[in-house]
């Protein structure tokens, strides 16, 4: 690929998110009762391609049990206030509450200092588990050596190890850093890691194998990473080149597919088929799904980032609110924005340029569009 002169002394790649591009239509149409939006991974399929993030203002323990019952994922963030707290609903109110953006960042850091109770990651995942549907709860790296015995003794389905970046070459002279290989070899189930946001460092998660990749770093709507720390990747690119290295993969593993998931970035619907067509299996979803009425952060919104002792890389946002999980989801919307039926509208993008399957539409033409910026 060209690189551009940023100066006599530096070269810099040019990158694109899913607001410079767009899809293609074709000289097929379908209608949109045949498209299918399925998604597999491991021995669990969903009628709805995504996952929803773990954060305390998108999936409490119900919350995950309401999305799984509507096709989707719900990821439970095993570091949050359900492994804090017995009861943090209080704190919720309170955090909700909160006026001023500084206080809130202050008050986020006193909240999240009380420890992780493993007795509360066993109940949290028991209760989710006691409702039938697929259970999926997140660790960063940092935390999964510690805690990992616990979630999968406690009957986990999906165990996801998420962080700002995750590499499969993590070193420190501090501690034993965690071997993904290892560590993924060992269990019984499904691991999903990730982000990683280059070819090359999704190529070594692969050969980890996991079963799925997160694509992303620093490029959620609570994020202020590339403020604060310099680092964002363009999720429209990085996704294709995630996508390529599974291609790569494919061929030097026998034909082992590895699913490759857009983490950021995927704020309204219209970002869905991009990131398909970018070469995506499925989406996580933060952002949008905090817009719930039904939500635990009542419209607020924010990651673990925002909570760091040292260096917040994010902040609590005011999304408000649109309509419940499951309009926001299927629909049916209310606005004209993207922010409802996100699933719908990908099916409809679907039938409208003639694709009745997610992996064919992989293939779906796109062009780009700089210019075009509407958010």
């Amino acid at each position: 690929m060209t690189e551009i002169e940023i100066g006599r002394g530096k070269r810099g790649r040019r990158a694109y998110a899913f607001d410079d591009i767009a899809v293609v239509p074709s000289r097929r149409t379908r209608d949109p009762k045949e498209v299918s939006i399925a998604w597999q991974i491991d021995a669990y399929r969903f009628e709805l391609p995504f996952l929803a993030a773990p954060m305390d203002s998108v999936v409490s323990p119900q919350q995950a049990i309401n999305i799984g019952r509507l096709g989707g994922l719900g990821v439970l963030n095993l570091e949050g206030l359900w492994t804090r707290y017995e009861d943090p609903q209080p704190l919720l109110d309170e955090i909700a509450a909160i006026t001023d953006e500084a206080a809130a960042t202050r008050r986020l850091q006193e909240i999240y200092s009380e420890p992780i109770k493993a007795e509360l990651i066993k109940h949290r995942i028991q209760e989710v588990r006691d409702s039938g549907v697929v259970t999926a709860a997140a660790l960063s790296p940092q935390r999964t050596a510690e805690f990992s015995k616990a979630v999968v003794d406690a009957g986990v389905d999906v165990f996801v190890i998420r962080g700002t970046t995750v590499s499969a070459e993590h070193v420190s002279g501090a501690a034993e850093p965690l071997n993904l290989k290892q560590f993924i070899y060992e269990l019984d189930v499904p691991v999903i890691v990730g982000g990683c946001a280059t070819y090359t460092a999704a190529l070594h998660l692969m050969r980890t194998g996991a079963a799925g990749v997160l694509v992303g770093f620093g490029g959620g709507a609570a994020h202020t990473t590339r403020n604060v720390l310099g680092i964002q990747v363009p999720m429209a690119t990085a996704v294709a080149d995630v996508a390529a290295a599974r291609r790569d993969y494919m061929d030097e593993s026998g034909g082992r597919y590895v699913h490759v998931i857009a983490d950021g970035g995927v704020g309204y619907s219209g970002d869905i088929p991009k990131a398909v067509a970018c070469g995506a299996d499925a989406v996580m979803i933060g952002a949008a799904l905090a817009r719930a009425t039904d939500a635990p952060g009542k419209g607020y919104h924010w990651g673990m980032e925002a909570v760091h002792e040292e260096l917040p890389r994010g902040k609590r946002v005011d999304l408000g609110t649109v309509g419940t999980t499951e309009e926001i989801l299927t629909g049916p919307s209310h606005t004209p924005d993207g922010t409802m039926n996100l699933f719908g509208a990908l099916r409809r993008a679907m039938a409208t340029t003639g694709y009745t399957e997610l992996k064919e539409f992989q293939r779906v033409e796109v062009t780009v569009n700089p210019a075009l910026h509407h958010r």
